[in-house]
């Protein structure tokens, strides 16, 4: 019988990995606390429509992408692409936009259906931070400062850079998109097949194209810069004042867009050239009609998403991940000859008696010899021993496994005392 694999491009995660991806959690989490943003859930499969609507049915995810099938009912749904269309959707439906601000993050799988490359799968994990009602430079810069603040906190801020641009109003946008198809449907010849895809599709697309010749064609035409209205460019100009008051640095990249049909102004993306051709971990802008475009009230929106797997991937080999993560416990009980239900009893006070105590109890039994072996591969500080002789009188042997101290032997009501340092050492 053929064996069951996991789908190509949907990765299993091991218990060696988890602990990485746990570190780069809490450190998101906490820096996000520092900022007041509160954390929102919602399904990973919505109604098709929400994102036709939202990312634009004449782009690369939702007529390639989209994992898209009926239910049961004949009706169209889709595994979640992107986080932000289904954001709006949820704050929406349950009235957290009129009239409020908000500021939400959220984490969590979203699918794609293309081809698998080191850190770009499908299915992968972002994080994402949205502000709704919100409309000058300074919810921009904060979002700016806030993901700033957290690769510093990973210590990953020497490989990351900040690449800022405008895209403009919906209006000045269509100006300089008519401008540059008519540009470019002049020199087709010199494009590349992608790019001529791109001309009939989705022509702000070929801005951030990665070949040589269509990028030296690009110079020669025109600048998005050129077509900005006034207020646009008001905006941009607040925004990298703010930036330069906060000590934030940046680079004004005038071919910067956004891959989804929403974004308005503000667009940016910190880059890196640590995971090769894949060199943004972190991307987003303004998108202040998206909430009108799917049924709200014009509300001025603006946010980002960081893709996880990238960020672990630059965490492993740029950044620095604490050694404690190889720790899995704190102590390993190990429980020779007919005392498990002692051995229970006592994991059991130790974890109430020293909150954060990590305590693996041995089970299946075993020699004295091969329950030590497992301790010590254990990664656990401190065996603890606990025979017939002990049980019997009530005490427990504390072995030291990776400091050399000697064995000693203490009644089990004082041994969480004992233990209580391994806690505070790990904090």
């Amino acid at each position: 019988m053929k064996k069951i694999q996991a789908i190509r491009g949907m990765n299993d995660l091991l218990p060696a990995d988890t602990a990485v991806w746990q570190y780069l959690e809490s450190v998101i989490k906490k820096t996000l606390a520092g900022f007041g943003y509160s954390e929102i859930r919602f399904p990973v499969m919505e109604q098709t429509d929400l994102f036709k609507r939202s990312i634009g049915e004449v782009t690369d995810i939702v007529e390639k992408e989209m994992y898209t099938f009926e239910d049961r009912n004949g009706e169209s749904v889709t595994l979640r692409p992107e986080g932000t269309a289904s954001c709006v959707r949820t704050c929406e439906e349950h009235g957290l936009l009129y009239n409020q601000t908000q500021r939400l993050w959220y984490m969590g799988p979203m699918f794609r259906y293309e081809r698998p490359q080191k850190g770009r799968y499908r299915q992968f994990h972002q994080v994402g931070i949205e502000t709704y009602g919100l409309a000058g430079p300074d919810i921009d810069a904060e979002l700016l400062l806030l993901s700033f603040n957290l690769f510093k906190a990973l210590k990953l801020d020497h490989c990351v850079s900040l690449e800022i641009n405008s895209l403009g109003s919906d209006e000045a946008r269509s100006k300089f998109r008519d401008a540059l198809v008519a540009y470019l449907s002049d020199h087709q010849d010199q494009l590349d097949e992608d790019s001529k895809r791109r001309l009939q599709t989705n022509p702000l697309r070929i801005l951030d194209s990665k070949n040589a010749a269509t990028q030296a064609l690009l110079d020669a035409g025109p600048s998005l810069a050129d077509y900005l209205d006034e207020e646009s460019e008001q905006h941009f100009a607040g925004l990298t004042q703010l930036l330069d008051a906060a000590g934030v640095p940046y680079t004004v990249n005038r071919r910067l867009v956004r891959g989804l049909d929403y974004y308005t102004r503000t667009a940016f993306e910190w880059v890196t050239d640590k995971l090769g051709a894949q060199s943004a971990v972190c991307a987003g802008g303004r998108y202040d009609n998206l909430v009108a475009q799917l049924g709200g009230r014009d509300t001025p929106a603006v946010g980002f998403a960081i893709g996880l797997e990238r960020l672990v991937l630059l965490l492993q080999s740029e950044g620095e991940v604490p050694e404690q993560l190889d720790q899995s416990v704190d102590v390993y009980l190990t429980a020779v000859g007919d005392v498990q239900a002692q051995a229970l009893m006592l994991a059991a006070q130790l974890r109430e008696s020293v909150p954060g105590l990590r305590v693996c109890m041995h089970c299946g039994g075993g020699s004295f010899k091969s329950q030590l072996k497992k301790a010590d591969k254990s990664g656990a500080a401190v065996a603890l021993i606990l025979g017939e002789n002990e049980a019997s009188s009530g005490e427990v042997a504390v072995k030291y496994l990776r400091d050399d101290k000697p064995q000693q032997v203490c009644a089990q009501t004082e041994v969480a005392a004992l233990l209580q340092p391994l806690v505070e050492s790990s904090k």
